[in-house]
């Protein structure tokens, strides 16, 4: 059994073939995708998070209001940049949104990539600390942002207060037991993987890597996840951490599949630059009749390594067609396999 849910990038524009023209229709047509998706026995719905672009951004009053309108589906992002995070007021969101939807959150964080602004974080009012970059700055924001998540006391408590305090030093409300475990860290590089195991995150592990072997995408991308999980075993963490990876798979059933994604069935791996000087590896798009899907899925190592597989949704061609990807794949591809 592996757990699947969906990505959405959440894309909006004023483009004719668009189902979302506007900001609302892809904020409410994505609570009716996630309501929809829960129906037909997805696990998860899954958002990214980009700033000063048609996309979806502060992830918390979504989140919430599909907690509000589901039961059991997992929901969560993919990812949270933290760079342009405040790690004390995420932790009072993430505890918020996570009491509304009773314990479902599975919160994707990370450095993030190259946004449509340069340093666009500077405008966010964060600037790194003497002796970092970007990067470094948004790992120490996530490790402060861990450490809240565990509810502990940290606050000397007014000794006059508005209202009556617990004895002892104070915490962030309101706090949501067990969140904690449900962080996952969005990881390009071996090295990050690892940095994700050595501190109890699960890991996401998304369409592209760091090209660091030259070897196919999928390998690349089992062999990052075989490290995790020899990282996580060497740090002694006490349960069993979570991997996802995330894929472009249309399962073409009819003509309108055959339209709009036939096209992709030829797609190989990719290189490329995300930013300066670093090569990436950007995997295929798998898009074709049932058995052929089938026999190709079944190769590819790094969805075998992990526990959840994510489907990227083209959010843009509306609710309908989105939830008849999702079912197309859930009856024709995945039982198949073994995930149902």
């Amino acid at each position: 059994m592996k757990k699947i849910g969906f990505l959405s990038f959440g894309h909006w524009g004023k483009h004719p073939s668009y189902q979302t023209r506007s900001a609302s229709d892809t904020l409410l047509q994505s609570i009716d995708l996630a309501v929809a998706a829960e129906e037909i026995g997805m696990d998860g719905a899954y958002f990214r998070v980009h700033h000063y672009a048609a996309q979806l951004a502060s992830p918390f009053p979504l989140l919430s209001a599909i907690g509000a309108k589901t039961n059991k589906i997992e929901i969560g992002t993919g990812v949270i940049d933290m760079r342009y995070e405040n790690p004390f007021y995420m932790v009072e969101d993430a505890g918020a949104a996570d009491l509304i939807s009773g314990g479902r959150l599975q919160l994707g964080i990370s450095r993030g990539s190259p946004e449509q602004v340069v340093d666009g974080w500077r405008y966010f009012g964060y600037e790194p600390e003497e002796g970092e970059d970007d990067a470094a700055m948004a790992r120490r924001k996530a490790l402060a942002f861990l450490d809240k998540l565990k509810g502990e006391g940290f606050a000397p408590p007014n000794p006059n207060p508005m209202f009556p305090n617990p004895p002892g030093l104070l915490r962030l409300e309101p706090h949501s037991e067990g969140l904690r475990d449900r962080i996952w860290w969005g990881a390009a590089s071996d090295a990050t993987a690892v940095w994700a195991a050595e501190h109890s995150m699960n890991l996401q592990s998304s369409t592209l890597k760091y090209d660091e072997s030259g070897k196919p995408f999928h390998v690349q991308q089992a062999e990052q996840i075989r490290v995790y999980k020899a990282a996580w075993k060497k740090a002694g963490h006490k349960r069993e951490p979570r991997v996802s990876v995330s894929r472009s798979i249309f399962t073409l059933v009819n003509d309108q599949d055959r339209f709009y994604f036939g096209g992709e069935s030829e797609r190989r791996d990719q290189i490329g630059f995300i930013e300066d000087n670093k090569r990436a590896i950007f995997g295929r798009s798998y898009a074709a009749e049932p058995g052929t899907l089938i026999r190709e899925l079944a190769k590819d190592e790094a969805i075998q390594e992990a526990d959840t597989l994510l489907l990227t949704v083209p959010n843009t061609l509306g609710v309908e067609y989105n939830v008849h990807l999702l079912s197309a794949f859930l009856e024709h591809v995945a039982p198949a396999l073994g995930w149902r």
